[in-house]
């Protein structure tokens, strides 16, 4: 699924601090002429917020016009610059655009909207239909900054493993269950032309998508941990896990070690993508989906099979369990549990403590929490992405272009999973086939997602709202230590040298907070396990 990759296409630093006096209001008859500006950061695909159908509801419904500030590429960047401004727009719209880090630095440049929830009547209903995400949103000391969602729908993965099976069968090859017979296909997918097509250099063993400079996320070889018996959630993030209720973190476990030595052992075979440390998530999802009917990658990990190699080649394609490390291996195998974040996505809207039209900006904030709204928000608007069939029944539609997959079809027509949502438990919706696909290709993943105790293998952290004091400590520290791990990520798979390097890399990580993080997060676990027990 596109959405997970975090990446954010061109708009200048300029012009996303160049509207910082905007947002007066019209004080025209009835307040209808009230103008807000709204920033928004979207996926990279995501078409320009005019071309949205349900904005002009949005308006309606809230009374407003909107000026839309649209970022796609380069946010954290541009947000450090608008926050330590303190430039910031009526209304900030995204997942997680403003975090819990954010806001325990500059949480007065936002509105508390505590003692606003009689004026939000939809997010006063969300709250109580859903008492958790209250308390996501609720600070320590009491303040609501940001409004949560609920999205209901998705997986308990979103990350699948993909093999063509198309070119096991080409080279007489079975689904490889371990590492060393992953290895052994990777080489014969390299050396044996397995696409077909008469040109022995054109395959990609493997590939997977683009690991940041702020942790790790969906699609990346993370999920090899699993392999261990080492559980991780939404893809791993800053290393931090928990293991029979334990807290730890995998950037200084051997687990990880092993994991990286079996990648370097790939790299330095030529099976993975030579593209691999500097590609952008558009190229990783265009060469996937190869040229015509001729498929170009072999290995990789994705949301489905057709929004990761496209309608023509998903065919091509099987969804396969996690690999054992070893054969015969008596640790049993885990995966990534990525439901708490999806289905309850943090942080979605945030309002400007500095307004000048509050009242305009509460109106649409509820207003993105209705019903209908919400729907068409997350799937498009009704007519082109979603069809209205009663009030309480609606249907996705196929891709009226007729060609694109659904999940980029949803990515391009609206601001999907970045938009704040509440999907009611009350409702039915006939779900788009890639929301369908991903469920049935989830499956050769249960038994190890089963493996995992949601109470004592996933980290609470949706849930969990730190002290800004623990949150700045933990900020600081995890800036120095990725500033160390993630470059050694790169190195370490392209050009080796773990072994000797790994002792001196795990005692700068932990001289650089390590250990102090994890008892931080220890502490908030406990808590957290003590309440839920």
């Amino acid at each position: 699924m596109a959405s997970r990759t975090r990446l954010w296409c061109a708009v200048t630093l300029a012009s996303v601090l160049a509207l910082s006096a905007c947002s007066g209001a019209d004080e025209s008859e009835g307040g209808g002429g009230n103008t807000l500006r709204i920033l928004v950061s979207k996926h990279p695909l995501t078409g320009p917020m005019k071309d949205m159908g349900w904005v002009a509801e949005l308006e309606k419904k809230a009374n407003v016009k909107i000026t839309w500030e649209e970022v796609s590429a380069d946010w954290d960047q541009k947000k450090a610059a608008m926050l330590a401004a303190g430039d910031v727009p009526d209304l900030i719209v995204g997942t997680n655009a403003i975090n819990s880090t954010d806001l325990a630095t500059f949480g007065t440049l936002f509105e508390d909207l505590k003692d606003d929830l009689d004026k939000l009547p939809n997010v006063k209903a969300l709250f109580q239909a859903k008492p958790q995400l209250q308390a996501m949103a609720t600070q320590p000391g009491g303040e609501i900054y940001t409004v949560p969602g609920y999205k209901r729908f998705w997986p308990e993965t979103v990350t699948h493993q993909y093999i063509n099976k198309d070119w096991l069968k080409n080279l007489g090859l079975k689904t490889p269950t371990t590492w060393d017979e992953l290895y052994d296909v990777l080489v014969a997918f390299k050396e044996k032309d397995a696409n077909g097509n008469g040109d022995a250099n054109d395959e990609i063993p493997m590939d997977w998508s683009p690991v940041g400079t702020t942790g790790f996320g969906y699609f990346q070889p993370s999920v090899l941990l699993g392999s261990l018996g080492l559980p991780i959630a939404a893809g791993g993030g800053q290393g931090y896990f928990v293991e029979d209720g334990k807290v730890g973190n995998f950037l200084v476990d051997e687990r990880y070690r092993q994991v990286l030595e079996f990648l370097h052992k790939c790299y330095a075979a030529g099976l993975v993508s030579k593209d691999v440390m500097t590609q952008d998530y558009s190229a990783y999802q265009s060469v996937a989906r190869g040229k015509g009917d001729v498929a170009k990658v072999g290995f990789s990990w994705g949301w489905t099979a057709s929004d990761r190699f496209g309608a023509q080649l998903a065919g091509q394609y099987e969804a396969t369990a996690p690999l054992l490390a070893e054969a015969g291996q008596s640790t049993p195998v885990t995966w990534t549990y990525d439901s708490y974040a999806e289905n309850f996505p943090a942080n979605q809207i945030a309002m400007s403590a500095a307004t000048e039209n509050k009242e305009a900006a509460l109106r649409v904030i509820d207003a993105f929490y209705d019903q209908d709204l919400s729907i068409q928000v997350l799937f498009g608007e009704f007519g082109q992405n979603i069809t209205k069939v009663s009030d309480k029944e609606y249907k996705v539609l196929p891709p009226a272009d007729g060609k694109s997959d659904p999940s980029t079809w949803k990515w391009t027509t609206t601001i999907a999973d970045n938009g704040p949502t509440w999907i009611r438990d009350d409702i039915e919706v006939d779900l788009p086939t890639d929301l369908q696909e991903a469920v049935v290709q989830a499956e050769p993943l249960m038994p190890a997602l089963k493996n995992m105790d949601l109470k004592q293998d996933v980290y609470p952290g949706q849930f969990i709202q730190m002290t800004a004091e623990d949150l700045n400590t933990l900020a600081l520290s995890n800036q120095t230590i990725l500033n160390i791990t993630q470059p050694k990520f790169a190195q370490w798979i392209t050009k080796g040298g773990i072994a000797e390097q790994w002792d001196a890399y795990v005692k700068q990580v932990n001289d650089s907070g390590l250990p102090a993080n994890v008892s931080i997060f220890q502490r908030y676990y406990d808590k957290y396990a003590a309440q839920h027990s």
